[in-house]
């Protein structure tokens, strides 16, 4: 679990730190106006960056347990650990439905 949390992490500061050069890149592929030598440049650069620079590879995960499916965005929590702090009354302004 916490080497699956590590390499998200590290994903994430690769995207972060690749997100400039990666849209310049496709900005230029994209920009039929240039000529067909700099575009095809464009793509061997684009295609020379780290693999896990890509944001598709980036997967949310739970930070505290690490599961990879029903992640809640706005906290990056698991639905399963989300229930149990809600219950607990550990996350502000979230209290269970009754009606």
């Amino acid at each position: 679990m916490v080497n699956t949390l590590q390499r998200d992490e590290s994903r994430r500061k690769l995207v972060f730190s690749y997100e400039l050069k990666r849209r310049q890149y496709k900005l230029i592929i994209q920009d039929l106006s240039l000529s067909p030598d700099i575009r095809a440049r464009a793509v061997e650069l684009l295609n020379k960056l780290p693999r896990s620079s890509s944001p598709t590879r980036i997967r949310n995960r739970c930070t505290l347990s690490g599961r990879s499916r029903g992640v809640l965005r706005q906290w990056r929590i698991s639905r399963i650990r989300f229930r149990d702090l809600a219950a607990q009354g550990l996350i502000p302004g979230v209290s269970k439905a009754s009606w």
